[in-house]
């Protein structure tokens, strides 16, 4: 009778090429997230007046500059998360980085959009979380 563990391949047992459902979970993390961003950015481009505009905010830009620094980086994180699929490597480091900086992003549109922005800070957490938790490709 063989024992498996939860999380861990036991020798001989193939491995797929994504690694493990960690890195699964951080996949669909960031396609969904890259298009929640995706998505916010393309809304503060087309209309300033779908969220409210606060004032003397630290990190005070237009709407529209925060519109397009949205929409890059949801699209920077979508890309990577269809990479993180089809197993590359790189993609889980890129992916980290890329969840930090929408992390502070998120932050920094608190004001505008407080729900909205918290609801990306978990999933980036979350995405952080599952890329550093995955097996690394070599481990057995």
């Amino acid at each position: 009778m063989t024992s498996h563990v939860a999380g861990s391949a036991t020798r001989g047992e193939p491995r797929s090429g994504s690694g493990s459902g960690w890195l699964v979970f951080a996949a669909v993390l960031m396609i969904f997230g890259g298009l929640m961003m995706l998505l916010a950015g393309i809304s503060a481009i087309a209309d300033d007046d779908v969220f409210v505009s606060t004032r003397n905010y630290v990190y005070e830009f237009d709407l529209t500059a925060w519109g397009w620094i949205h929409l890059i980086l949801g699209i920077v994180i979508f890309l990577a998360g269809l990479a993180l699929f089809r197993g590359a490597t790189w993609a889980r480091a890129v992916g980290v980085a890329l969840a930090g900086l929408s992390m502070i992003a998120n932050f920094m549109w608190l004001p505008h959009a407080p729900f909205w922005a918290l609801a990306l800070i978990a999933i980036d957490g979350f995405v952080i979380w599952a890329l550093c938790a995955a097996p690394g490709p070599r481990e057995n």
